[in-house]
Formats: structure tokens, C-alpha cells, sequence
């Protein structure tokens, strides 16, 4: 599934050729993906001037002059593609300006789009109780204290929590963990200060790293330009069980399973 890093390299890229632009024409290759088109998304979006693009959690977010915001979710193999050659039986969303096309491809159709008034924006079911986006200035170890106090679930999965914190998924926490030296299975609650005074820098830190990489392209993801990213080739741990740790190279990486998912750690480094 594409994670924060690669919704903000989509955002980017889409960015590049439609901010700014009025959005010429809108066809559907289908009534619905994961859940139904919003009704009248075509006779809203139809002559609308893209304002800015931008991005909450793992949500891409199109802002209209009609003050209207177009919401959309990758799901697990969704991507935009820019001026595709060919049609695609799974282009679901086609979006055409003066020069460009976009088409919103999915296989798996697990993505969604949602169109609502920009002013209520925050309102919106997923957003309203999302904590604060990683990368922005809320993210404090004053926040993430007072979110994880007293706390006895693992600290890897209150950080997958969206509640916590916006957007953070299964890679970045494991990355992020390992670079501030937190065991994943500790409970939240014995997370003290000193160790979030690590872990916080080194969740923007990856976040940022995996940004400029252009993400890390597992499976099905692939930027808006067709580029895969190549941070997968960074990783410290995830993905790595029983590679020598490349931070101590005194122990092997191990995985075990935490909420259903894999959670890898290096056991000499994460205490």
C-alpha cells in the first residue's frame, strides 16, 4: 500500500502540470472503486480551476476555486498516471485540461475519491480525530508524551495509530524505531523523554529521506511520472529478518508480528 512518502511524491508530481489549471473535461470508466463516485463529481470538477494540491496523512487533497476539494486514496495499488500513451481498463478517473490528462489507475480498486466543501474540510470522517501530521510542526515530543503516558500497548503499534499520529505506516515506524533505538514491543508508557527526544527526528527524518527518494515502491507503486523509488534500498531493517544489522553488525535483523503485520528490529540496537 502506498504510504505517506509516496502520496506526497503523487502530490508533487501531479502538482508539476495541474495546479493552476482548469480542469477541462471529467469521465468515469466505472460508477464506483472502492466505494461509489461521489454523485455529480463530473459537473463539479467540470470547469473548476485547480487551486493547490496537497496532502493529509495518506489522503491526496485538490483544491478547487468552486471551494470544493476533491479527496483521494491510493488504496493498495492505486496511481495517477500523466498523459498515458494508451487507455487502461483500470484508468477509473480521467481528469483533462487544456494540456494534460490524468488518469487515476487501480487495479485492485481498494482506492476512493470523495469530493467536500473545503471549509469543512478538517470535519471530514477520517480527518476529524487524526493527531498531527508527522512531518509538520505539532508533532512535539510534548505530543507524543502525553498521547503514549501510562499507555501499556507497544509502542509500534500506538505509532501506527492515527490518533497519535497522522499517516505513519508499517515501514517508516520500523524504520523510525530502529533509528532511535526503541524496542518495538515496549509498552508506550515506558517510552520516557530521552528516547522520544530520538524518536521524533527520526521519524521526519526517514519520512524526509524516503520523500526525496521518491518512495519506496513496493509492488504496484510507481510515481505519477512512471519513476519507481528507491528508498527500499535504505532500509535498515524492514524486510532484512536475518541480515546482519547493518547500524551494530553485532546481531541479525529478527521479525516478529505485532497487530497482525511484521514488525523487523534489530534485538542488540533496540532495547
Amino acid at each position: 500500500m502506498p504510504e505517506l512518502p509516496e502520496v506526497e511524491t503523487t502530490v508533487r508530481g501531479l502538482a508539476r502540470f495541474l495546479d493552476g489549471a482548469r480542469i477541462e473535461r471529467v469521465t468515469l470508466g466505472r460508477p464506483d472503486m472502492r466505494f461509489p463516485f461521489p454523485a455529480g463529481l463530473g459537473q463539479s470538477l467540470t470547469g473548476a480551476r485547480v487551486l493547490s494540491l496537497g496532502r493529509r496523512a495518506k489522503y491526496g487533497l485538490i483544491d478547487t476555486d468552486r471551494e470544493q476539494t476533491m479527496i483521494f486514496h491510493l488504496g493498495m495499488s492505486g496511481r495517477w498516471r500523466i498523459d498515458p500513451e494508451e487507455p487502461d481498463r483500470h484508468d477509473h478517473l480521467l481528469l483533462e485540461t487544456a494540456d494534460h490528462r490524468f488518469a487515476l489507475n487501480d487495479p485492485r480498486r481498494f482506492g476512493y475519491v470523495d469530493l467536500v466543501e473545503t471549509a469543512a474540510l478538517d470535519s471530514w470522517p477520517a480527518f476529524a480525530a487524526m493527531g498531527p501530521e508527522p512531518l509538520g510542526d505539532d508533532l512535539t515530543v510534548d505530543h507524543l508524551r502525553a498521547a503514549i503516558r501510562g499507555r501499556k500497548q507497544a509502542i509500534k503499534l500506538l505509532l501506527l495509530d492515527q490518533h497519535v499520529v497522522a499517516g505513519l505506516g508499517n515501514i517508516y515506524v520500523c524504520e523510525a524505531l530502529h533509528r532511535a533505538g526503541i524496542h518495538p514491543r515496549k509498552a508506550g508508557g515506558r517510552v520516557y523523554r530521552p528516547a522520544l527526544e530520538k524518536l521524533v527526528p527520526a521519524i521526519k527524518q526517514v519520512l524526509e529521506q524516503s520523500i526525496r527518494d521518491g518512495g519506496s515502491t513496493l509492488r504496484d507503486y510507481a510515481a505519477p511520472s512512471g519513476e519507481l523509488g528507491y528508498f527500499a534500498t535504505r532500509f535498515l531493517v524492514y524486510g532484512r529478518e536475518g541480515e546482519p544489522c547493518l547500524s551494530c553488525g553485532e546481531a541479525h535483523i529478527r521479525r516478529i508480528t505485532q497487530g497482525g503485520r511484521s514488525t523487523w528490529f534489530c534485538p542488540a540496537c533496540q532495547k
